[in-house]
């Protein structure tokens, strides 16, 4: 069976599982269409295949979060990103308040203390502002320009109460600057950043083709931090489902409380999954069943020990 194949009978087996709830965390969120559901395939040839309402928008939310991670490497490098975030998962809830390493550091640039950090170094090099700057390193991924959702924006923007918190001790233990406020500016916005499920599966196959865009063959990210971002959504990018994920699925990917799921296969392709239930660690319930699916089926998982001419051949 063909991956083309297989997302069309995996979008039917699930489209009437009604497993969870959208998330409630700012009111945007909540009134999504509870039961949208999306699988694209873009590989790293440029090919796209969609299943379902592929073209329905949506905030791509904690997937920003390794997009931004690799902007901060570009400009400063990982040395310099590492003094500020470190690279262990931590266990804990996405949103926990806060917790810190030994050095103190965020644990990690996929929660949210880590995101905000992140979020906070990255500079206006090309750009006249950090947001534009942020947001042409996004469309840079997903070969078309992006934006944001101002809607999502304002409504996050207006109640991440405990985003706030996190900050406020990030500033209390000098983990972040007096311009805290800007910075988390910033973290909201890139959570607000609108995507489809086949403008994030070709960000995803961005990452997969070494980091070089396969429509417009513009590289995005260097190797060496195409690998710092491979790994810390490998180790971390499920919130603390991650371990689990890593011994089911094997594969990189991390996910956003919007309801997506962004999975890369290196070498092959990003597959983006979207549906808005989401299970009790803030998971997409749908968006999990067919990634454990699909790794078991065409044994994606990294110690499965495909060979590239045996992979080729389900495409």
């Amino acid at each position: 069976m063909r991956l083309s194949e297989a997302i069309k009978n995996l979008h039917g087996k699930y489209k009437n599982d009604l497993t969870g709830d959208v998330s409630k965390s700012f009111p945007a969120l909540s009134q999504v269409d509870p039961d949208a559901f999306a699988i694209s395939i873009a590989t790293v040839e440029g090919d796209v295949i969609n299943v379902g309402q592929a073209d329905q928008s949506f905030s791509i939310q904690s997937i920003s979060k390794p997009f931004s991670y690799g902007l901060a490497l570009e400009q400063h490098g990982h040395l310099f990103v590492e003094k500020k975030v470190g690279m262990e998962p931590t266990g804990e809830d996405f949103d926990s308040i806060i917790k810190l390493d030994d050095q103190n550091r965020p644990f990690n640039p996929m929660v949210n203390s880590g995101a905000i950090v992140t979020s906070g170094l990255i500079d206006a090099k090309n750009y006249a502002t950090k947001k534009e700057e942020l947001l042409q390193y996004f469309s840079a991924f997903a070969g078309q320009p992006l934006g944001i959702d101002d809607e999502v924006y304002q409504s996050e923007a207006n109640n991440a109460h405990k985003n706030f918190a996190i900050s406020y001790l990030l500033r209390h233990f000098k983990v972040m600057t007096s311009d805290f406020r800007e910075d988390l500016d910033l973290y909201f916005n890139q959570c607000s950043v609108s995507v489809n499920t086949d403008s994030l599966a070709m960000m995803g196959a961005t990452l997969a083709n070494k980091g070089i865009n396969p429509l417009t063959q513009k590289r995005c990210i260097s190797h060496e931090n195409l690998r710092h971002v491979l790994s810390i959504i490998f180790t971390c990018g499920m919130y603390n489902y991650s371990g689990e994920w890593a011994f089911d699925v094997g594969l990189p990917a991390k996910s956003g409380i919007s309801g997506a799921i962004l999975l890369i296969v290196p070498g092959l392709a990003g597959i983006a999954i979207y549906s808005p239930r989401l299970d009790k660690r803030g998971n997409s319930v749908r968006g999990i069943k067919v990634c454990e699916e699909l790794s078991e089926q065409f044994k994606f998982h990294i110690f499965d020990y495909q060979t590239p001419k045996e992979i080729s051949k389900i495409l």
